[in-house]
């Protein structure tokens, strides 16, 4: 994303670039991440595109089964990338003459390397596989029998370009570097040769590879010294995490994708959690109940944009999400509450006719003509109840009204409950209802509907009247909002379930 809205921001301003995506699918398989065949390990040090998807997919590679939906993912988020596979040019040979010189400049590279060597402890970014016995070499093979990395490079010369080496595996082999394709580069010189290489004018990372020894501050070194390139513009950006989880970690598995995150907001609302702030402030993104404040947030800001009262900063922002270069992304036509949505969907467990029959009524005066006008969003709210929302926080109305309860009820209950019918059907919409049900406990209380002061009584009586409300309806005494679920039950079934039919 942060790269994605520095080439956005170049191309509006009418300048060619590039965003490349290299896809480092010739790494190795470093572990089988939760959830995933123990029987994989047999996998670990192959490429990723040697090891096979995981079962079921549709897919004949791990790496091209992780980077389908990344893709779409990307489309949907209007995210334009070159995309480079390091398998592609590892083995058509498009880096053969850079491998050469870095064998050839072993010793150089080695020294820079040496700088720091005595940091990588404290760096969660080390690189240990590059020493062998008899010396330093930047490039590791991938074993011609088992496929695996578990090579040690023994000898190696420059004229010839001669290289033997033997592998865990017990295979011993003699290979010409200027036509061997299979091995890479190891990371903290492959890095900053594909600097070079490419042209690369920015580039950010993460916390990680921008600690003392790690990879940003080395390839720094290595681009400019070795390989005769320009150090990139490289800002540090901050971890993302998801609601309750530290931070996102591959091969933990179990990890939440763009894909996931798209499933259940917006691509423009994803693309402003990013564009309004700095890459150097950490945040989270919402699967939990955040969500509803999150786009409660965004609606509020899409109406200060529209009545021209934004803020600059905002402004901008804003318009980083909702377009880029290219063009706009599609929006919903209606963008109604999130948490109605989410709301409406719980109670009425998806059922179309009777959601569309409740997002009518949210605003009689300008019913939904379709399910389709409310769309994405509403989709996003159906999939975030059906995936997110836990079991036991669901809304069930209940099916017969609550003898028990009724029968316990005073005078002045009573009679609220009756007030509260009475204005039903004159207050019968989201804004209305929203109105009414505050209004109730002001007129038992012997003030107009619509005074402004709240005493402590007042709250303290509409808490009351709340409570009991919820009890009476879902057999709860918190719940979604009332208005919302007044409208979902509908007027009849209210009725009957206060008992006022």
């Amino acid at each position: 994303m942060v790269p994605h809205l520095v080439a956005d921001e170049i191309r509006r301003r009418g300048i060619q670039c590039r965003h490349l995506l290299s896809w480092d699918d010739y790494d190795r398989f470093r572990k089988v991440p939760a959830g995933i065949d123990p029987a994989w390990a047999e996998h670990i040090g192959k490429p990723l595109t040697s090891v096979p998807a995981p079962p079921g997919s549709r897919y004949a590679s791990w790496s091209e089964h992780f980077k389908a939906p990344m893709l779409e993912a990307l489309t949907e988020l209007g995210i334009e990338v070159d995309g480079i596979s390091q398998t592609q040019m590892y083995s058509a040979g498009a880096y053969r003459e850079q491998i050469l010189f870095a064998m050839r400049e072993r010793a150089h590279i080695d020294a820079v390397l040496d700088r720091y060597r005595t940091l990588e402890s404290a760096s969660n970014d080390t690189t240990s596989d590059d020493m062998a016995s008899d010396g330093y070499y930047p490039y590791k093979p991938y074993c011609s029998v088992c496929e695996r990395d578990l090579t040690t490079v023994t000898a190696y010369d420059d004229e010839t370009t001669a290289l033997t080496y033997t592998c865990a595996c017990g295979h011993q082999e003699r290979v010409l570097l200027s036509e061997h394709h299979g091995g890479k580069l190891v990371w903290k010189v492959d890095w900053p040769m594909r600097w070079a290489y490419e042209g690369v004018v920015f580039e950010p990372s993460g916390v990680d590879h921008q600690s003392p020894g790690s990879s940003f501050v080395v390839g720094g070194q290595l681009v400019q010294e070795v390989f005769g390139g320009t150090r990139p513009i490289g800002p540090m950006y901050a971890f993302v995490g998801i609601s309750g989880m530290a931070k996102m970690s591959s091969s933990r598995g179990g990890v939440p994708t763009p894909t996931d995150a798209l499933a259940i907001m917006e691509a423009p609302l994803l693309r402003w959690l990013y564009a309004r702030r700095k890459p150097a402030q950490s945040f989270s993104i919402a699967f939990d109940q955040e969500i509803h404040r999150l786009y409660d947030e965004w609606d509020a800001l899409a109406r200060k944009v529209a009545d021209g009262s934004a803020l600059p900063g905002a402004l901008a922002a804003y318009g980083r999400a909702t377009r880029t270069a290219a063009g706009e992304l599609p929006t919903t036509a209606r963008p109604l509450p999130y948490r109605t949505l989410a709301s409406v969907v719980d109670i009425t467990t998806g059922h179309d006719v009777q959601t569309l029959r409740i997002l009518s009524d949210l605003d009689p005066a300008n019913p939904l003509a379709s399910l389709d006008e409310a769309r994405p969003r509403l989709t996003c709210a159906e999939t975030w109840v059906l995936t997110q929302l836990p079991p036991d926080q669901r809304t069930e109305v209940l099916a017969e009204p609550d003898a028990a309860l009724l029968a316990s009820l005073d005078d002045e209950q009573r009679a609220a409950l009756r007030l509260l019918v009475s204005g039903l059907d004159e207050h019968w919409s989201l804004a209305g209802l929203t109105s009414w049900v505050y209004a109730v406990p002001k007129i038992r209380a012997g003030m107009p509907p619509d005074a402004k002061a709240k005493t402590p009584e007042l709250k303290a009586a509409q808490r009351e009247f709340f409570v009991l409300l919820y009890r009476l309806l879902i057999g709860t005494e918190t719940g979604p909002r009332l208005p919302t679920l007044l409208l979902a039950a509908g007027a009849d079934r209210v009725q009957n379930l206060l008992g006022t039919l």
